[in-house]
């Protein structure tokens, strides 16, 4: 594989990923989306790490740690969907803004 395919796919992950989150109204879509480019990050990561630097463990750390962070950040964000949705029985976002005291 070559750097530069590597890097078309995380762009095409990072570019459905922003479409999915700017057009969608479920919050779990949204929160989808955001993972979608999370992990086109991780991939462009990975990859430049791979060609870069390969004879150094600090990318894989890096990529690593980003993926701890990224599962802990979509746990939180379903979370506190779940906790919305049992308190008001609200699943989109344009009815969530609007979740004041």
């Amino acid at each position: 594989m070559v750097l530069q395919l590597l890097l078309t796919v995380a762009a095409a992950l990072i570019g459905v990923g922003v479409f999915g989150a700017l057009s969608q109204q479920s919050i779990v879509m949204v929160m989808m989306g955001i993972e979608l480019i999370v992990n086109g990050v991780l991939v462009a990561a990975a990859s430049a790490w791979f060609f870069l630097a390969p004879e150094r463990p600090d990318g894989q750390v890096l990529v690593v740690v980003a993926l701890v962070v990224m599962a802990v950040e979509m746990v939180m964000g379903f979370a506190a969907t779940i906790a919305i949705y049992r308190a008001r029985k609200v699943d989109m976002v344009d009815m969530a803004t609007e979740l004041r005291g």
